[in-house]
């Protein structure tokens, strides 16, 4: 991957549990832009991508009124070359303070708000950091502790993607964000802080892809082999548009699928029955892998298999909600195996 890093700025913020005072530390000098700097963007960019959970939408339109300058528009000065970087950051920071001050919650980490380009994507990123404690031992033996980014554990961040914002705002999808899982969160903060409201929804969009494709392979009239070839090649692209953090666009889709006639065969099907899909959207690779593979957990029980081996390898019964496997893998038949040698002895 080639980023290149337009502008980085870097701060430090704390703020106590049950007390409305934050703290915002900036370095002296600006945030140099080195290899270093440049890999652990990349990293973070790969990390931000692999996260399964996202939405997309907007701005607000009608945002409270709030002492802070509105995040959207000190972001058009910015682009409208109105402001610097730095002055830019400054009013982040200060919006950032200015929301958290409503809760009473404590957060710590660094507020990291990055202008980058990536293949031919220009994009700003503005996220918390989190810290972790970690120890060590020194040259004398002695064991200290110290904190560091943990960017694993990456959960309040916001992706913006400027050509998009510039040229499609009406669209309202320019903006990605981790989702939590169900409910108000902790982050609800964050995106009140930015401003932002959720649009286009992946997961629906998604759920509609893999309906369109198992449509498709049923009117193609193709055997098993060739629908599961379908659906894994659907997979394969969603995966690697996941892992460069595009979209999913109809068309490249059509192509990638395998067809005897052409690459427009998918895409034509999918105009033609007016499925709800956008030329090109975000998608939810948790719903995607679900077109290939059934799983399940619960009561101590974890069972996964392709979908090719239903009703042949793995045959339910509903009668009796029982599950029965006529070709169990090598590994788990051993530790069966010995299982049964145990219990005998």
């Amino acid at each position: 991957m080639s980023l290149i890093i337009n502008k980085i700025d870097l701060r430090f913020v704390a703020k106590p549990e049950n007390d409305p005072q934050v703290t915002i530390t900036a370095g002296d000098a600006p945030v140099a832009i080195t290899p270093k700097i440049n890999a652990f963007i990349e990293d973070l960019h790969t990390i931000y991508n692999a996260k399964g959970s996202k939405a997309y939408g907007g701005f607000k339109q009608n945002q409270e009124p709030s002492e802070a300058m509105p995040f959207h528009h000190s972001l058009d000065d910015y682009l409208n070359e109105q402001l610097d970087f730095n002055e830019f950051s400054d009013r982040v920071s200060k919006g950032l303070a200015a929301e958290l001050e409503k809760y009473d919650m404590a957060e710590t980490g660094y507020l990291l708000t990055c202008h980058y380009e990536m293949l031919s994507g220009r994009y700003l990123l503005v996220a918390m950091l989190p810290v972790t404690e970690h120890f060590y031992v020194d040259g004398e033996l002695n064991i200290s502790s110290d904190q560091h980014i943990d960017s694993s554990r990456l959960q309040l961040a916001v992706r913006i993607d400027l050509f998009e914002y510039v040229d499609n705002a009406e669209k309202s999808r320019y903006i990605s964000f981790i989702k939590g899982r169900a409910g108000r969160k902790v982050s609800d903060f964050f995106l009140d802080f930015l401003g932002c409201e959720e649009g286009i929804d992946p997961k629906r969009q998604s759920q509609v892809l893999i309906s369109a494709v198992e449509e498709f392979v049923n009117v193609q009239q193709l055997n098993a082999e060739e629908k599961q070839q379908t659906r894994k090649e659907m997979l394969s692209y969603c995966k690697e548009q996941q892992t460069l953090g595009q979209d999913v666009k109809l068309q490249e889709l059509s192509e990638a699928l395998p067809n005897e006639d052409n690459g427009d065969a998918f895409y034509q099907f999918c105009q033609q029955n007016d499925y709800p899909l956008e030329e090109s959207f975000p998608h939810d690779q948790a719903t995607i892998n679900k077109a290939t593979k059934y799983s399940g957990y619960g009561a101590g029980i974890s069972i996964s298999f392709e979908r090719s081996h239903f009703g042949q390898d793995v045959v339910y019964n509903p009668a009796n909600e029982t599950l029965t496997i006529h070709r169990v893998p090598p590994n788990l038949k051993e530790q069966l195996l010995k299982l049964l040698s145990s219990e005998e002895q």
